[in-house]
């Protein structure tokens, strides 16, 4: 499991609260009163969020171990942040697009990012998409409409520097006056990213500092001015070292996050290891919950190879009477 790194915090402003007070005063009798309660919940939480970077550099060479497929990126993000430490510059980060096989643990990447630099982590699913403003909100004039996704991580977040990360950017779908990506044009790029418009809202929001990882299976489906605002990374799926040491991080990751993984030990064993080494690190997950649970119904505080079932993902067969 990699540990969250401590780190420094300036503080940034969001949006500008003139901004916010003018819109709010200038709102009729029959506004929405979504958008109203929206104004004032800006005003009363005001616009500074955190802006965080490491204080030092951080463990990733712990993620590299814990993830060898991602080196790649990984090392990449080493160079940027070198380059601001020991100074009051801000991280920057180039949007990130991992290309890979399903399950590969692309998502996981992305979690674990986010905790390596102590920021907040928020997932869009695009594959579930059908109109752009999930990410960019819908006009208040439609019923039942509200802030999208950029929105809600910036201004009822903590952070003005959350990775956001945009999962299967290959399978977002829309019609013809809609495109799930349409809000990306904008928010790709550091200088429009700064003064993005929320159709919501309305009202100017600096999403300059979000750092952005894309997931794809496919590039040939993501128009080329949405890959060329992007560092492209094939990550490769692991060897059988490599499949080890995610299925450990997986475990601890697991482990670390309940209360009853403290009847576990730290790591597996090599053979529950060897057990897991050919799944995809999404099939690691599953297994090794599951396993924990086997385990305990056994009466045993530690998984064994013939907890690890890796079949769960198959269909199974319906019950007849």
């Amino acid at each position: 499991m990699v540990k969250q790194e401590i780190s420094v915090a300036s503080f940034s402003r969001v949006y500008d609260l003139d901004e916010v007070e003018t819109a709010l005063n200038g709102l009729g009798e029959g506004a929405n009163e979504a958008l109203r309660a929206t104004y004032e919940k800006m005003l009363k939480t005001g616009n500074l969020r955190f802006c965080v970077k490491p204080n030092r550099m951080p463990s990733i060479d712990d993620l590299i171990d814990a993830l060898p497929n991602f080196s790649a990126p990984l090392d990449d993000i080493r160079k940027q942040v070198a380059l601001c430490l020991e100074t009051e510059d801000r991280l920057e980060l180039m949007p990130l697009l991992l290309l890979g096989e399903p399950g590969i643990g692309k998502t996981h990447f992305a979690k674990q990012l986010a905790r390596l630099l102590g920021t907040a982590y928020q997932y869009v699913a695009m594959s579930s998409l059908t109109a752009g403003w999930i990410l960019s909100g819908a006009s208040s004039q439609w019923k039942n409409a509200k802030p999208g996704k950029v929105f809600d991580a910036l201004v009822n977040g903590s952070y003005a520097n959350p990775v956001i990360a945009v999962d299967e950017i290959d399978k977002a779908s829309g019609d013809s006056q809609y495109d799930p990506l349409g809000a990306l044009y904008a928010l790709l790029e550091h200088d429009t990213a700064e003064s993005f418009i929320d159709e919501f809202a309305e009202i100017p929001i600096n999403a300059g500092n979000v750092i952005w990882i894309a997931t794809a299976n496919d590039e040939r489906a993501i128009p080329e001015p949405i890959l060329n605002r992007m560092n492209v990374y094939e990550i490769p799926p692991p060897d059988h070292e490599g499949a080890r040491r995610i299925a450990q991080s997986i475990y601890g990751e697991i482990r670390g996050a309940h209360n009853w993984g403290l009847r576990f030990p730290e790591t597996l064993g090599d053979a529950t290891l060897d057990a897991l080494k050919r799944a995809s690190p999404r099939e690691m997950r599953r297994a090794i919950l599951n396993g924990f649970g086997a385990a305990r119904i056994a009466g045993r505080d530690r998984i064994e190879p013939a907890d690890i079932r890796l079949d769960y993902g198959n269909r199974r067969k319906p019950i007849g009477f």
